[in-house]
């Protein structure tokens, strides 16, 4: 379908393709600029433009297969692991004791800025491809128009980033999120997933929140106190063991409320299923406790 050009339909489609590319492609944006920001800065502009044109190449190949991406089972799945890998890996901590630890870990390398940006633009650029399709209503002029305009936008996002990560190092967080928001979104547009969350609505929260604590995780580890960390792993693994019960209680056909279980078994589950983790809990923080001693006295033998 072709609108006719500076037609009604036309400015309209257009006005809301621009606004999609101000909020989606503002994302990549953000994530070009958090993955060079520690980059030389000569190296910097050549990562942004790398990483811009990779991203717009992306979204036009997108554009051209997303009805057949769309239809492999599990791709909206894989993404969303994706989207979480990429965001722990934006906000691990660098190491060594540097003043800047407590900053995101972003790429060393130009390989490595443009390697991490094309997966995350890759992954994110689905939601864009979609909405401007969609605006669009099937017309190419406006789906390259849409393409071209999301090019200065990441372009200037990108160093309106760098320069804010260096004032606010805080910003970086936001990168995480909006990572694991993406990756949350995808994993619940799962096609052979959707009909189950559908009959389990609350799983969805459930999983909204162990995806924002899988991947922000490393920040927070290096903000917790020492005896509040082992919470970056117990939380996760909790929220893993409730999600595993609604699993298998589909799977095997078991009913696992307690106000609708009808037999012991039942029961027994349920039961499980509220204090069964309390074992692994306890056996975690003897292990972690005494793997800690150990190393206090490996370091007092060194020294």
């Amino acid at each position: 379908m072709e609108i006719d050009f500076f037609s009604a339909a036309f400015l309209s489609a257009l006005l809301a393709i621009v606004l999609i590319d101000l909020v989606l492609a503002g994302d990549n944006a953000l994530i070009i600029g958090l993955v060079a920001r520690n980059l030389p800065k000569e190296s910097q502009n050549k990562v942004i433009f790398w990483g811009t044109f990779g991203a717009i190449a992306i979204r036009a190949f997108m554009a051209i297969i997303v009805v057949y991406i769309l239809a492999v089972p599990g791709f909206m799945l894989a993404g969303g692991l994706a989207l979480v890998w990429i965001a722990r890996k934006l906000l691990t901590p660098e190491g060594g004791g540097h003043e800047e630890s407590h900053l995101a870990k972003p790429a060393t390398t130009f390989a490595g800025a443009v390697r991490t940006i094309v997966i995350a633009d890759a992954v994110m650029g689905v939601d864009n491809v979609l909405a401007i399709g969609g605006a669009a209503h099937g017309s190419i002029l406006l789906i390259i128009l849409g393409l071209a305009i999301s090019v200065p936008i990441i372009v200037w996002g990108s160093k309106l980033v760098i320069k804010l990560v260096d004032r606010y190092p805080s910003v970086i967080l936001l990168g995480g999120a909006v990572l694991a928001w993406t990756a949350y979104g995808m994993i619940v547009r799962e096609p052979f997933l959707v009909s189950w969350f559908e009959n389990h609505p609350a799983t969805k929260l459930v999983l909204a929140v162990l995806i924002f604590s899988i991947s922000l995780a490393p920040w927070y580890s290096e903000r917790l106190p020492a005896h509040m960390k082992p919470l970056v792993v117990v939380l996760p693994a909790l929220l893993l063991w409730m999600l595993a019960f609604e699993v298998a209680g589909t799977v095997w056909k078991v009913q696992i409320d307690y106000l609708m279980a009808s037999n012991q078994g039942e029961y027994f589950i349920e039961g499980l299923r509220w204090i069964g983790w309390l074992p692994f809990v306890a056996l975690f923080l003897w292990v972690r406790e005494q793997f800690l001693q150990r190393s206090q006295r490996a370091a007092r033998d060194t020294h």
